[in-house]
């Protein structure tokens, strides 16, 4: 299996997505896009492949999850949110079945439940 290069040194991803943690109506747009680019990299290297795309617009996408590889139009398995419901998820702020009942997370196809992926970051 071949692993992307990471893009974001893991000490400036941490940085940001506790930065955002700290203050989220305070936190700048760049420190948002970083902790959002960060936390969807660290996603992709926990569950590496290609079967489930996480989607966190206008800021990121990713794919994960070994299985069925789709290549063109919308994948069958995809779950999209909103930068600040995103990192709540991350840091253990938001449960993902309150996430997902609130209609913060939309989630559709197979294998969509990133629950116990999450949280990603200690803070």
């Amino acid at each position: 299996m071949i692993m992307a290069r990471r893009k974001i040194d893991v000490t400036d991803g941490v940085a940001a997505v506790r930065t955002w943690a700290a203050d989220p109506a305070a936190a700048p747009r760049s420190i948002r896009a970083l902790a959002v680019r960060y936390s969807l990299e660290a996603l992709a290297d926990l569950a590496p492949g290609r079967s489930v795309e996480v989607r966190v617009p206008p800021f990121g996408v990713t794919q994960i999850l070994e299985g069925t590889v789709h290549t063109r139009g919308t994948p069958p398995a995809v779950v999209e949110t909103s930068a600040d419901t995103w990192l709540a998820l991350v840091t253990g702020q938001l449960a993902w079945a309150d996430a997902v009942a609130a209609g913060d997370v939309v989630a559709s196809g197979q294998r969509t439940d990133l629950a116990a992926l999450l949280p990603l970051v200690k803070i």
